[in-house]
């Protein structure tokens, strides 16, 4: 099975995207897992990721909802009970490459979603 993001297209708007953080969150939340202290470095990043997107999504929108899918997707694979680390791979591949582009221009956004891929790659579920 190979997993293709890039040809699935959905428009969103920026509620969509509050509500895909609002998932994220809960997800993190209730995944039981995460330990607590992972959990609360992923909470808490999440919450700034919630911040830089929310600026994010006032210039650059269909970046940004990418940026809140891949990152949704990423936290799904990750706290599965039974975990496919392909599809794991790809996803967090997906969150990276949606960011590369804002490197330069939005360095704290890069840096958030880097520290939520790494979190995410390292639980060793």
């Amino acid at each position: 099975m190979r997993f293709h993001f890039a040809e699935t297209r959905v428009k969103w708007n920026p509620t969509m995207i509050d509500d895909t953080l609002a998932k994220l969150e809960a997800r993190l939340k209730s995944a039981e897992t995460i330990p607590d202290d992972k959990r609360r470095e992923l909470q808490q990043l999440v919450a700034t990721l919630k911040t830089e997107i929310a600026r994010l999504s006032r210039t650059h929108a269909e970046q940004a909802e990418s940026i809140a899918g891949f990152t949704e997707i990423s936290a799904h694979e990750a706290t599965r009970e039974q975990q496919n680390p392909q599809l794991l791979k790809h996803s967090l591949e997906g969150l990276s490459s949606s960011v590369e582009e804002f490197e330069k221009s939005h360095p704290k956004l890069v840096q958030i979603v880097n520290a939520i891929s790494s979190t995410l790659a390292n639980l060793g579920i």
